[in-house]
């Protein structure tokens, strides 16, 4: 079953925005969200501002993507961290600092992470288990990051789906 899945480490605020984030952090961010950027009624919003750190490298684990994103953070946990703990105290959003793993699970040809090798010695790498390190753990408790997964079924085979008949 192919499988097409990135990771990334976030920073949220319903109030700091993703450039206040990068001014403190002084780390620019691969990916911001800004608050009411989305919208197309005039007074609905996205929940919060967002800046994020993402690896999507195709043919990587969820392991290895993590840990991409996790050696570019750790030089700078400790502003992270501090950073986290003021937003955490701006609003109800809940904990502002989320490592996310995003996992699509499809049945089609459109797989995305397994490189196709020329070698046809050479087995494609395994992506369906992970574990997180040592250091990652460490990284989420320096930081008081959460952990959030998603997984996605896009086979469209379930038993009960009359329109796959």
């Amino acid at each position: 079953m192919p499988v097409d899945q990135y990771a990334y480490f976030a920073l949220s605020s319903y109030e700091t925005s993703a450039a206040e984030m990068t001014a403190v952090l002084g780390l620019e961010p691969d990916e911001k969200v800004i608050r009411g950027s989305h919208t197309l009624e005039p007074n609905a919003l996205p929940t919060t501002h967002r800046w994020k750190v993402v690896c999507r490298k195709p043919g990587l684990s969820v392991d290895e993507q993590i840990a991409r994103v996790v050696e570019r953070l750790t030089p700078h946990a400790d502003a992270i961290a501090a950073l986290a703990r003021r937003l955490d105290a701006e609003g109800p959003q809940g904990p502002s600092a989320v490592l996310q793993v995003v996992r699509c699970f499809s049945t089609g040809s459109d797989q995305q992470d397994q490189p196709r090798s020329t070698d046809a010695t050479t087995d494609p790498p395994n992506l369906f288990g992970w574990h997180l390190g040592r250091d990652t753990l460490d990284f989420l408790h320096a930081t008081g990051a959460v952990l959030d997964v998603d997984e996605y079924d896009l086979t469209r085979n379930y038993p009960d789906d009359r329109s796959a008949r």
